[in-house]
Formats: C-alpha cells, structure tokens, sequence
C-alpha cells in the first residue's frame, strides 16, 4: 500500500522519543527545527542528547516507558534498541490512534519519516516507504550535490516577489505566469556565483522597475 506525504505543523505540539541513543538524537535533531515540544523516555541518554536537556530544548523522564506517557501526544516516537519495547510502544500508541513511528519495524506504526534536505524553507523529501532509508539517504546525498544553500536564497527571492505580485495586481494568469517563468530563470545559477547585479537584472527584465533585491527587502549578506 503507497503512503501518503505530508507536512505537518508541529510548533508547541507534544512529539515524545522513547529511547536515549543516536536515533533518537537524530529525531531531536530534525524536529527542533520545526518547533515541537520534545519529551525523551530513557533511563539514560547519551552525551549529546545530555546536552539537549541541559539546554532547555528538551525534557527527560529518566525511566522506562509507560501508557501515561501518551496522554496528550500528538506523535512518538519508538527508538530504542529493544524491539520489543518499541514493539510496545507502537500498540499502545496505535490503540490510541496516535501517530507513531517505529524505528526498527516501521510496519508496527503507521506513519514513517523520510529522509531530509533542507535549504532553508525549501524542503526535498525522499521515501522508500520504509523499505530501504539506506537508499532514501543515499538519494538524499545525491540531491545534497545538486541544490545547494543558493535555494535558500532564490527561495526567498521568489517569496518576496509573489508577495508583492499578489499585493500590487489581482491578476492571477499574469501573475503564475510571471512566477512560473522566474523559477525556471537562472536565478538559482546566478545567486550560486554572486553575480548579484545579474540578478537584479533578471528580476528587472521579467517584471519591471520596483523588483531589485534591494527594493524587495532580500538582499543577500554576502553581496558586496
């Protein structure tokens, strides 16, 4: 059965990680960003993830788990190197129809978690709908090589762009035309070589006067 991709908001949302070694630093990691409350179940976490909890960016119930844990969670996480308590983990949290994912048996949850690359907003999942992550990853490392930090940027640029486009003309064909064409621009190729006036030549050129990255708020940090 094919999975169905989401995203979800998880700002100020209850997200608990059972386990205290590498998997579930690296879900910490990847869920910081995005804002969630993280509550970690181990009787012991390795020194990194010590680190996290002495920071302030997540809490720690220094035991095993237990059902009450699920009161109130939106999602949990089972990563711990015990099967059978992930195993645990899983059914209790699919009985009470909460999102779980499974590290080791991703068939015992019901939702799995995609590799990741971020640059900035823009964010390129790849799923192997949990047959082989090893191969997601490897996509992932191969996309890594082809969009760079420069996204983030162009990424920016083209928000900015839409904003203005949608405040200044409520004419909608004109408009996904305009934008269309600039996400298939040079943008991405220009920002990666600073040729920064180039850029402003472009925005000009497709939109007219009032489009600079100056006049537009984006201007990068590096441009000179």
């Amino acid at each position: 059965m094919e999975l169905f991709p989401i995203n979800l908001r998880l700002q100020g949302r209850n997200v608990v990680i059972v386990g205290g070694g590498r998997v579930a630093l690296q879900k910490c990691l990847s869920l910081l960003p995005a804002g969630a409350a993280i509550t970690v179940i181990a009787p012991e976490l390795t020194a990194p993830l010590c680190t996290l909890r002495d920071e302030g960016k997540i809490d720690h119930r220094q035991r095993a788990f237990a059902p009450e844990d699920l009161d109130g969670v939106f999602m949990i996480f089972a990563a711990t190197d015990d099967p059978a308590v992930n195993s645990a983990v899983a059914a209790a949290a699919v009985a009470r129809q909460i999102l779980v994912a499974a590290v080791d048996h991703q068939e015992r949850g019901n939702f799995t978690t995609p590799a990741i690359l971020r640059r900035g907003e823009l964010t390129i999942a790849v799923s192997t709908g949990g047959k082989s992550p090893a191969l997601a990853r490897n996509i992932r490392d191969q996309l890594a090589k082809r969009y760079g930090s420069e996204y983030d940027e162009a990424l920016t640029i083209l928000g900015a762009v839409r904003e203005k486009l949608l405040t200044a003309s409520d004419n909608t064909a004109y408009n996904k035309k305009i934008l269309n064409d600039l996400a298939a621009s040079e943008l991405a190729k220009l920002l990666k070589r600073r040729r920064y006036q180039e850029v402003d030549r472009l925005l000009t050129n497709l939109l007219g006067p009032g489009y600079t990255t100056t006049e537009l708020g984006v201007q990068s940090k590096d441009r000179p």
